[in-house]
């Protein structure tokens, strides 16, 4: 049943967009049963709308099993090859050269009736700002395990983050056909890992060249049995955790002594949304083994979008912002979240987005945010990898793109309401980027145009930042490591075409006072015509750690007029972007400015900015000034008995170790923290203490003082710029 829209001034709701007026290409005639009918096709619209996202560590294999799920539903003719570069997700030049996902790419396909958003993201910790997002656009978070290397860090943290944004959650266990895999093992430290409340859906059988339904099955009865446990006990147990969240179904199931798990689906669904069943499916990608079951599974288990947990939409900014209920209605006014920017070589900039509420058309007038003028919506798309597929409309569930429109950006919310203005979602908690490298193009007169590409760079990926280091007049990318940083290099050249030099990794050091100081200067300059003057006196105090800048204005009776202040504060902030002990910036700062003195002739914005500039120099060189460096949280996986090596080399660099981490296979995880200045070179290290078997992840955790040597080398490096 289609449901076609007009736009005539006697069919539009209070938001002025146009209501439902035909069912079935059929005139509107006024019957009430035609326009209750178009609402119910339109919510069986959302209902057949299912959204995953396939998340986890790198080398997991879930681009392989992304293309499974496409061939097993009919979408593409065949299953493309990572080492072939074949495949639909990964489409972008680099990721067919690295052979690796470096994007999260949005896919689709329909079958049974149901058509089913898949985001496949990134592995590699380098490339959060792709993979992080990605939860904010589905229902079903899916996190993918390799069967031979068991529960790595990346799994840990999805898992947590999944938890944290309250998706659905499920594990996916893939190459279950590989030698040697202990999977009745894994199973068990799935659930030391994430919790009892993981159970399989299907259990391995032949070796893992097949599955077995444990859900829908009550009792086997021939066939080839389970590689471990059976469908009996598997089934048990997943009804009794079910069941667990809803007193009559808990009740039936003790008189009965069982359910019929058709009978379950909204308990079922309250079991997920709650975290309270987290189920475990497992695939070969590779041969197909489950692959089938595992799409049913999508589209008879998981959720539509108006069974799970509603996304954190808050109203207003700071700590006066309220949680706003988004209802899951196509005929509502119309939130979407744009989570995804990317730059297509013919459509230009796309914003991808998740539709929450209200329906989107081509033509629609939306709004970005809080800007005041509306763009329209001139095509709309959806998404297989970089092929883009028209669509006349997309609903609540739907994930679409809009192309060229310069206004769109990451984090944006999309509305047709006045009221929703000022609607966002609650933020993502990024990791910091400390990764720095100091880049310049090699050619004079580009820097105009690597100034343009790196910001269309980081417009893609929220994990990127640009900085202008005024001291040394760098211009330095930030990232989340040393993979991070080469991908953007490497687009740089091989994509944008631009040549550019690069300086070793700048470390991301700041400059802060350990005790309350004053500061004075009297800026007074005679050029034959009219001078300059300006006289500031402030104090300083040091703020907490992470607590930023504090400008206060305490001066009285005039001695520095008010059309004069943010001269001063600009002055401030200056000294402070440039740094006084080393260049670095001053952080976690309090100034207050109380006394001062004006020239009626002379006194100009110029004057009291240097003013405000020297004295705050002053005052932080009286307050017992200290260098921070960046602290780093380290998880190294290497083999066992590789152990010693490694925390003997995290010692000499500065390192504390917190503990380690059982893995399978003999590897284990040591968790520890370093300074980031210590760790240049650590990936080259680490192979060598381990014949190429190691691996490490860093995130920034905080700033601490450094040793006094290293401030003492670090100030003696620093040469001020001359006025």
């Amino acid at each position: 049943m289609h449901c076609r829209r007009v736009s005539t001034e006697a069919n539009r709701c209070k938001h002025g967009r146009a209501r439902c007026t035909a069912v079935a290409n059929l005139p509107y005639d006024g019957r009430p049963s035609l326009r209750k009918e178009c609402l119910v096709a339109a919510h069986r619209d959302i209902a057949s709308r299912r959204t995953v996202a396939l998340v986890g560590p790198g080398g997991s294999g879930k681009t392989s099993l992304a293309e499974a799920l496409l061939w097993k539903a009919g979408a593409i003719g065949a299953p493309g090859s990572v080492e072939k570069g074949s495949t639909v997700s990964d489409g972008d030049v680099l990721e067919k050269k690295w052979l690796r996902s470096l994007n999260s790419s949005v896919l689709h396909f329909e079958h049974n009736g149901i058509t089913t958003h898949l985001i496949d993201a990134p592995g590699a910790p380098d490339f959060l700002g792709q993979s992080l997002p990605a939860l904010e656009a589905v229902e079903t978070a899916a996190i993918v395990l390799n069967a031979a290397t068991g529960i790595e860090p990346g799994a840990v943290r999805m898992m947590e983050w999944a938890r944290q944004r309250e998706r659905d959650r499920i594990v996916i266990v893939n190459r279950i056909d590989a030698q040697g895999v202990h999977l009745q093992q894994l199973v068990a430290q799935i659930q030391a890992a994430f919790g009892k409340e993981c159970l399989p859906v299907n259990l391995p059988a032949q070796g893992g060249e097949s599955v077995l339904d444990c859900f829908w099955t009550r009792k086997q009865e021939g066939g080839p049995s389970p590689d471990f446990s059976s469908v009996e006990d598997a089934h048990r147990a997943l009804m009794e955790q079910v069941v667990e969240v809803d007193a009559e179904a808990v009740e039936r199931y003790l008189n009965d002594g069982d359910v019929d798990p058709a009978e379950l689906h909204p308990t079922l669904e309250q079991a997920l949304r709650e975290g309270h069943l987290v189920p475990i499916f497992f695939v070969s990608a590779r041969t197909g083994a489950g692959v089938a079951e595992l799409l049913d599974a999508i589209e008879r288990l998981l959720p539509d979008p108006t069974e799970s947990n509603p996304p954190a939409f808050l109203e207003g900014e700071g700590e006066g912002a309220r949680p706003v209920q988004v209802v899951v209605d196509p005929d509502r006014h119309v939130l979407a979240h744009v989570f995804k920017i990317t730059q297509d070589p013919y459509a230009g900039k796309l914003g991808v987005l998740r539709v929450h509420q209200g329906t989107i058309l081509r033509d629609s007038q939306l709004y970005v945010g809080d800007g005041r003028r509306p763009f329209k919506v001139g095509h709309l798309f959806r998404l297989q990898g970089g092929k883009l597929v028209g669509v006349p409309k997309a609903v609540p569930g739907d994930i679409c793109a809009i192309a060229k429109v310069e206004e769109l950006h990451f984090d944006a919310v999309l509305h047709d309401a006045a009221e929703d203005a000022h609607m966002h979602l609650k933020p993502l908690p990024f990791p910091v980027p400390v990764h720095g490298l100091a880049i310049e193009p090699k050619r004079r007169g580009d820097e105009q145009r690597l100034h343009d590409i790196l910001q269309k760079l980081v417009s893609e990926d929220p994990c990127l930042r640009i900085e202008h280091a005024e001291g040394s007049n760098e211009t330095i990318v930030y990232g989340l490591g040393e993979l991070h940083l080469r991908a953007l290099l490497a687009r740089l050249t091989d994509v944008h075409g631009c040549q550019v030099e690069t300086r070793p990794p700048r470390v991301a050091y700041r400059e802060t006072v350990r005790a309350p100081a004053e500061g004075h200067h009297r800026h007074k300059k005679q050029t034959g015509g009219a001078g300059q003057f300006g006289e500031v006196f402030l104090r300083i105090e040091p703020l907490p750690r992470g607590a930023g800048f504090e400008f206060v204005d305490e001066v009285r009776g005039g001695a520095i007029p008010n059309n004069f202040m943010p001269a001063v504060e600009k002055g401030v902030r200056q000294a402070m972007e440039q740094g006084v002990l080393t260049g670095y910036p001053v952080v976690d700062l309090k100034v207050i400015v109380y006394d001062g003195k004006h020239h009626t002739v002379d006194s100009k914005e110029i004057a009291f900015v240097t003013a405000g500039r020297k004295a705050l120099v002053a005052a932080v060189q009286a307050a017992q000034p200290c260098v921070l460096e960046p602290i780093v949280d380290m998880e190294i996986s290497a083999p066992a008995e590789d152990l010693g090596d490694i925390t003997g080399d995290l010692a000499s660099r500065r390192a504390q170790v917190s503990g380690t981490q059982s893995g399978v296979d003999g590897v284990l995880t040591v968790l520890a923290q370093a300074p980031l200045a210590e760790l240049s070179t650590y990936q080259s290290r680490l192979n060598a203490l381990t014949g190429g078997q190691g691996s490490f992840t860093l995130a920034f955790s905080h700033y601490e003082p450094v040793p006094p040597n290293l401030q003492a080398q670090l100030a003696a490096q620093y040469r001020p710029r001359e006025e």
